[in-house]
């Protein structure tokens, strides 16, 4: 009995050396066989949907993302541009207005309501009207 069992074990062994290893395609195309052919014509029909839909959807966004990086561009920058050179322009005046009368000019003259007096001095009420004399 002991040798029956060895040489089934022997036999097994014997067979799997001579298997050759398939390779990938060979195992798919193997399994598409099983499959009968409307089934295969359906997964193909789907495969080829989802890849065009993919491609259609990157050239769709591909498009759209140039379209607004370049309006983007054309539009916001500019502005970006000259709120930042009208800043500098305060800025430079503000630097200027100290310069000229004082660190307390650029804090309390900064343009609004000061029609444009000097720092320290009120609201000067006008002379009282002199009589005339005859």
């Amino acid at each position: 009995m002991a040798d029956t069992n060895e040489s089934r074990v022997k036999a097994i062994e014997d067979d799997d050396e001579f298997i050759e290893d398939e390779t990938l395609a060979e195992r798919l195309i193997g399994l598409t066989e099983m499959f009968p052919e409307p089934v295969r014509k359906v997964c193909y029909s789907a495969g080829s949907f989802v890849m065009s839909a993919s491609k259609t959807g990157y050239w769709l966004m591909r498009n759209a993302l140039w379209v607004a990086s370049s309006s983007a561009v054309i539009l916001v920058l500019p502005v970006i541009f000259e709120s930042e050179r009208a800043q500098q322009h305060e800025e430079q005046l503000q630097q200027q207005r100290q310069i000229l009368l004082g660190p307390n000019a650029a804090v309390s003259g900064s343009g609004s309501g000061s029609n444009n007096l000097l720092p320290g001095m009120g609201m000067v009420p006008p002379p009282p009207p002199q009589m005339s004399s005859r």
